[in-house]
């Protein structure tokens, strides 16, 4: 890990003991195996919400997740489950967090891959996607989310109004995330479509989309080297065919920003496009607006 990103976690540590409680179980910072920390990196401030980390019962497992909330609404709050990328939960998934939390929402990000270990003790994409996501079951992500889920209705959040944001492997997971009951509507910035079918991954989004239970808006980049137009096509296509027997998928959208690469979003990062993502923000608020999640 450098001394820019082990610099990062002490001075958000140290930021955020001043604001909030903080359980170091998670270990919020910035992450190693990403670009170097960029100036443009988003700070949203505490003014008028609370942020804390909370550890959620799941069976007899405790889920570590940050969560953010409006200071002074208790109850009856709309619900944001937001999905981390593969580096797991670090500043600027909880700064999403507060972002939310400023617009009246419960925001919880919880840490779906601390069974399998943090991926902040590898140094490369590689490592984590071979040690910590291929490890790390769907059938358990989901299970976790509506743990979550559950945590959040008995803390203030209105489980009528279930809205799941994701970003990269979060996109893939809102995706998934749309067939359960509970969800209400989706964003998924740029998550993978298809893929390799495992044990851990039985099935993708591009096969779930007849089973959609909650409308989702795709995000994707025209220039994202991962994640192809082809397979965002295949995406739509299979939209397309669900649509007549399927409200909600007849109901989902995907938009791509042609210029945009991977991680449009990611502020903290070399690819972060400022009027994609700002546009893509925007879009999402009023998504989940328009489903009825705020």
């Amino acid at each position: 890990m450098s001394n820019q990103i082990q610099n990062s976690r002490r001075n958000f540590m140290k930021t955020s003991v001043a604001n909030v409680t903080v359980v170091t179980t998670m270990g919020v910072g910035f992450v190693a195996a990403s670009d170097p920390v960029l100036a443009t990196a988003i700070e949203t401030d505490f003014k008028g919400i609370q942020a804390s980390e909370q550890m959620i019962p799941i069976g007899s497992f405790q889920l570590p997740a940050y969560v953010s909330r409006p200071e002074k609404v208790k109850g009856n709050l709309p619900i944001i489950i937001v999905v981390s990328e593969i580096f797991g939960v670090h500043e600027y998934i909880a700064d999403v967090t507060r972002r939310f939390a400023k617009l009246g929402y419960l925001a919880i990000a919880p840490e779906f891959f601390t069974r399998a270990g943090d991926p902040n003790t590898y140094g490369t994409i590689a490592e984590i996607q071979s040690n910590i996501v291929a490890k790390t079951p769907d059938a358990q992500v989901l299970n976790d989310l509506q743990g979550a889920l559950v945590w959040a209705g008995k803390n203030g959040g209105d489980l009528k109004r279930v809205g799941v944001t994701g970003f990269c492997w979060g996109g893939r997971i809102t995706w998934l995330s749309a067939t359960l009951p509970q969800v209400k509507a989706g964003v998924a910035w740029y998550g993978r479509v298809i893929g390799e079918k495992t044990e851990n991954s039985p099935r993708h989004p591009v096969d779930l989309a007849a089973d959609l239970k909650a409308p989702v808006l795709g995000l994707y980049g025209g220039a994202d080297t991962g994640i192809s137009l082809e397979s965002v096509d295949q995406m739509r296509a299979a939209l397309a065919q669900a649509a007549p027997k399927n409200p909600a998928a007849k109901a989902s959208l995907i938009e791509v920003y042609p210029d945009a690469p991977h991680a449009f979003h990611a502020d903290y990062r070399a690819s972060y496009r400022e009027s994609p993502a700002k546009d893509g923000w925007e879009k999402c608020i009023a998504w989940f607006k328009k489903m009825g999640v705020a």
